[in-house]
């Protein structure tokens, strides 16, 4: 039986540092002192989908993607 899991990927090209990301999502994601995001773990928890989708939705640089893959 296989697994459904979301996963949220950063484009490092795209972004431009803007944090929105991280204000919206902070269980999953931080900033780097550079001012750049960093995933803490690509798997989102089911309780967490609809904010890290709202996350990468809010994106200025739509530099966020939420991917589904089944395992």
């Amino acid at each position: 039986m296989s697994r459904r899991r979301i996963e949220l990927i950063v484009d490092p090209i795209a972004c431009d540092g803007h944090g929105v990301c991280a204000e919206l999502l902070p269980e999953a994601i931080w900033m780097d002192p550079w001012g750049f995001p960093v995933i803490e773990t690509a798997d989102i928890p089911a309780h967490l989908i609809g904010h890290a989708r709202r996350a990468a939705e809010s994106c200025p640089r739509l530099a966020l993607t939420l991917v589904e893959r089944n395992t």
